[in-house]
């Protein structure tokens, strides 16, 4: 059986769970309980030295952790969300790439100070400066959609999973699917895939299982 380490507020664990649901892959998640410190303890980092999620183990030895990793990985298996001729594959690349250091590396962290801290731990400053980085991040996301329905290609690929993998979440981070009408329509077309589920319905946790959680 393939084992993803995950919780279901981990956007970066949605980049891997939902391409290996869509691809049809028999897998199953095992719940890392990140607010209570099980990243960062001896036994996770055993599994994955970086302290983080996703971790993947499948059922032929192999162990991945970071989300485009485990994308790539799907594809060889599947022949799935990889691209169809080199060009396309290095335009994937490029898309997931840019996700991780431009979106989704500071939309997480946003949504973090935002909602998991304690309000009076929350850094005011840091929460502005990381909006006004996200705000032409969101724009540029938008624009690249604004001709075509997905970002490589005819049909989704990892660069569609690796970008969309926060921007599903109800929690509030600076975007507003309404102030960006090409990226609305294109996360309702990626969740009209067949078998697609929201990551609070894909992996388990969420903030209504914590007592006291901003939701």
């Amino acid at each position: 059986m393939i084992r993803l380490h995950c919780f279901g507020e981990s956007g970066n664990a949605y980049k891997a769970a939902l391409p290996m649901t869509l691809a049809g892959l028999d897998w199953e998640p095992v719940k890392v309980d990140f607010f209570a410190g099980a990243a960062r303890s001896d036994e996770f980092r055993a599994l994955n030295e970086m302290g983080e999620v996703p971790v993947l183990e499948t059922d032929d030895g192999l162990r991945l952790s970071q989300s485009g990793a485990i994308q790539d990985w799907i594809s060889e298996r599947t022949g799935k969300f990889g691209g169809t001729t080199p060009d396309e594959r290095r335009e994937v690349l490029r898309w997931v790439l840019w996700d991780n250091h431009k979106l989704s590396g500071q939309a997480g962290g946003l949504r973090f100070l935002m909602n998991f801290l304690p309000p009076e731990k929350r850094p005011e400053q840091v929460i502005a400066w990381l909006k006004g980085r996200l705000a032409p991040t969101y724009a540029t996301l938008d624009r690249a959609l604004a001709s075509r329905d997905w970002l490589v290609g005819d049909g989704p690929t990892n660069a569609d999973f690796s970008c969309c993998g926060y921007l599903y979440y109800p929690e509030p981070f600076g975007f507003d699917r309404a102030e960006h009408p090409n990226i609305d329509r294109w996360l309702d077309r990626i969740a009209a895939l067949p078998g697609w589920k929201h990551p609070y319905d894909l992996m388990p946790g969420s903030p209504k299982d914590r007592e006291g959680a901003t939701t």
